[in-house]
């Protein structure tokens, strides 16, 4: 699901499909850009973890506070309705604050808070 926000919602290119044993990540990021990348992979699947590690990770991404994630963008309202018609759960509509900064806030399929901005 995150995959297909990404790539099919924000229109984010596949960099990276990797296998390795019984792990998957894909590595995803904005279109014809270099640098700048995210890793999609379940963070409960790292191998060291305990399993109360993981009950510890499964709570703080349903509560948002697990990860966050801040984009940018140079049409905030038409990114704002990818996201809304895409698989996203918004948690704050676009809003100018007073520190001169326009965003919105989404949880993505996975649990991640992500912001996105209006780039100058």
């Amino acid at each position: 699901m995150s995959l297909a926000f990404y790539r099919d919602v924000l229109g984010f290119e596949v960099r990276q499909d990797v296998g390795n044993g019984g792990m998957r990540w894909i590595t995803v990021g904005p279109g014809g850009e270099g640098g700048a990348a995210i890793v999609l992979y379940p963070p409960a699947a790292e191998p060291d973890l305990t399993e109360e590690e993981r009950a510890t990770i499964a709570e703080m991404m349903g509560k948002g506070t697990y990860g966050r994630i801040v984009l940018s963008t140079s049409d905030l309202d038409a990114t704002f309705e990818r996201v809304q018609a895409g698989d996203a759960e918004v948690l704050q509509e676009p809003t100018t604050h007073p520190y001169g900064v326009r965003d919105f806030a989404l949880r993505d399929p996975a649990g991640n808070t992500v912001r996105i901005q209006q780039s100058h």
